[in-house]
């Protein structure tokens, strides 16, 4: 029984870990339209002038909103679509403050007590002396997702999420992660 009770601790420690690696998602919706009337949508074909990411990034991108939106039940096709999907990256670079607590040494002295003439010594422990503040700079990534009604030409819906990424394009890891996070809050069909 103890060892039942403790795989199932285990596994929600383990839940708890990778929900908390998540990135944080959010997102915009206009909730005077009806989105069950939304079935197929299709992807905003960018300018050569416009494309400032790659196109293995912008190809990952797609094919994770893709998977999202057919888990929603939303089909792609290029005539006559229902909504105008669009994404865009952006990578800067920014300063992450740290703050650590300080310490001091801990040390012990040597006195001479006269009433039993002998050394001893006393031990002082370490004490709390403030916090030690640091900025480091790291890249974060911002993925936006916006939803445009093709008849009316107004944006709909839009999510986007930024997390700490190593370099200017972002791995499949941190595109499938990023677009999963926006995806959680893609409650529309419920309507």
């Amino acid at each position: 029984m103890k060892k039942m009770s403790l795989k199932i601790l285990s596994g929600f420690a383990i839940v708890a870990l990778l929900a908390s690696c998540a990135s944080t998602a959010f997102v915009e919706k206009d909730n005077s339209v009806n989105f069950a009337k939304y079935h197929t949508y299709t992807w905003i074909d960018k300018d050569d002038k416009e494309r400032k990411t790659n196109d293995i990034m912008e190809s990952n991108i797609r094919n994770a909103v893709n998977q999202e939106l057919a888990k929603a039940g939303w089909r792609q096709v290029k005539d006559n679509p229902d909504i105008i999907v669009g994404s865009d990256v952006l990578v800067e670079r920014n300063m992450k403050s740290q703050t650590s607590p300080v310490y001091s040494q801990p040390y012990t002295r040597l006195y001479y007590n006269p009433y039993t003439r002998r050394y001893s010594t006393i031990y002082y422990p370490s004490q709390f002396l403030g916090y030690d503040s640091n900025e480091t700079p790291v890249r974060e990534g911002t993925i936006t997702i916006t939803m445009i009604d093709a008849k009316t030409d107004k944006t709909v819906w839009q999510g986007w999420t930024t997390d700490e990424v190593n370099s200017r394009n972002l791995t499949i890891k941190e595109i499938q992660n990023s677009v999963k996070s926006i995806f959680k809050k893609f409650d529309v069909v419920k309507n």
